[in-house]
């Protein structure tokens, strides 16, 4: 087979956008490939070509993801890839990620994230589970909070346009405390807001609460509409909620499961510490199911360890085994904690053996070394080792990323 991976020009665009549906068994329309023009960088966005044919795609966004200790650091955001069914398990996927990943390797980005159509594709590529998604299903009648919640402020329903810079605002400052998440500019705000499913053709609704001091929470949603024998039995889809105090995110809450005529609101990406099993007074009725959010992988593996915070003072030596980007292969002595952080290569006997994919799961805090060591995918030299290395890497909030590119 005589392929090759060319990175795009303008004028295959279109069809670029429309091979990667093909992968997924979709079309494209005139919406979806300006969406995604909106936000492509050309130079980082590469098609498979048999003959004239693109048979397959990828390509990575300039991202910079909070880590904990809050920095930006910059992160290859792996996404759009898929190959023809008339060309799979032939490579192709392989050659692309090694493309992407020595691209970013190249680009000084210490790390590189991606969410998984199937879990099964990126191991062997170096990827872990570092971030959870939640999805919720609950019936509005049984929605009542906990005694002692009081509701405060008002909320305005705005167009998108007028909402956009509150959702920004907002967003950003809710942010700044939470590892996993992306910087988000206004042109990514409208990016994701772009539905590829069932509820495309709905429009969106833009809530936002308002505090003492202004706009402290916003909520993004949909309404499906359901009038069997002329009963009003609505689904309310809600696309983002976030906010800044414990309070509006209460209230904004509320809100959304006292509108009328909803009998049911689901979410498909709430953060994994939920707040609202906390909230509810039956918190079994929010059906709260877990599954995999952001899959991370070291790109630099001593830059991305010295770039984050640790919790708490220490000095582990961590072997690491990457076949993939063997350059981050070998022991590493990281000593780190509040204010900084040292990584180097050693020659000094491992605390702590893993696989890249492991520290790619517990980079952000969100997965104990401990839990890894349950699952085999860690070894410890000494008693204590797993402890230590968790307290360092222990971070509050949980680590999210609302943003799914």
């Amino acid at each position: 087979m005589d392929v090759r991976i060319e990175a795009i020009g303008e004028d295959r665009f279109e069809a670029w956008v429309q091979a990667t549906e093909a992968s997924f068994g979709g079309a494209a329309d005139a919406d979806d490939v300006a969406r995604e023009r909106s936000v492509a960088e050309l130079d980082r966005t590469f098609a498979v070509l048999d003959g004239d044919e693109i048979v397959g795609t990828a390509a990575s966004f300039s991202l910079r993801m909070r880590v904990p200790g809050g920095a930006e650091v910059p992160t290859a955001g792996v996404t759009m890839v898929g190959v023809k069914p008339t060309h799979r398990r032939r490579g192709l996927n392989t050659s692309m990620m090694r493309r992407l990943l020595d691209q970013a390797h190249e680009r000084g980005e210490p790390l590189a994230g991606l969410f998984a159509s199937e879990g099964g594709i990126y191991g062997r590529f170096g990827f872990g589970v570092a971030t959870f998604n939640c999805s919720i299903d609950l019936e509005t009648d049984r929605s009542g909070f906990v005694r002692g919640y009081r509701p405060s402020g008002r909320v305005r329903l705005l167009a998108m346009d007028e909402a956009i810079p509150a959702l920004a605002d907002v967003y950003r400052r809710a942010a700044a405390s939470r590892p996993g998440t992306i910087a988000m500019d206004e042109t990514r705000i409208r990016y994701s807001l772009h539905d590829h499913g069932a509820t495309k053709e709905l429009p969106f609704f833009f809530a936002l609460h308002e505090g003492d001091d202004g706009v402290d929470a916003t909520a993004i949603y949909k309404v499906k509409h359901e009038w069997p024998g002329s009963v009003p039995m609505s689904e309310m889809v809600v696309e983002e909620v976030q906010a800044l105090t414990p309070q509006a995110y209460a209230d904004i809450w509320r809100f959304l499961l006292d509108v009328d005529l909803v009998h049911r609101v689901t979410a498909w990406a709430v953060s994994p510490d939920e707040p609202l099993l906390h909230l509810l007074a039956e918190p079994r009725r929010l059906r709260l199911t877990l599954k995999d959010g952001l899959w991370l992988r070291p790109v630099d593996l001593p830059a991305a360890l010295e770039a984050r915070r640790y919790a708490a003072e220490g000095r582990i030596v961590l072997e690491v085994r990457d076949p993939f980007c063997p350059w981050n292969e070998g022991r590493f002595s990281l000593e780190a904690g509040p204010e900084g952080a040292m990584c180097a290569p050693t020659e000094e006997p491992a605390d702590l053996s893993c696989s890249v994919n492991a520290l790619g799961s517990g980079y952000l805090g969100g997965v104990t070394f401990r839990q890894l060591w349950r699952a085999g995918q860690v070894t410890d030299a000494w008693p204590g080792a797993l402890e230590r290395a968790d307290v360092m890497f222990a971070s509050d909030p949980a680590p999210w990323c609302p943003f799914v590119f």
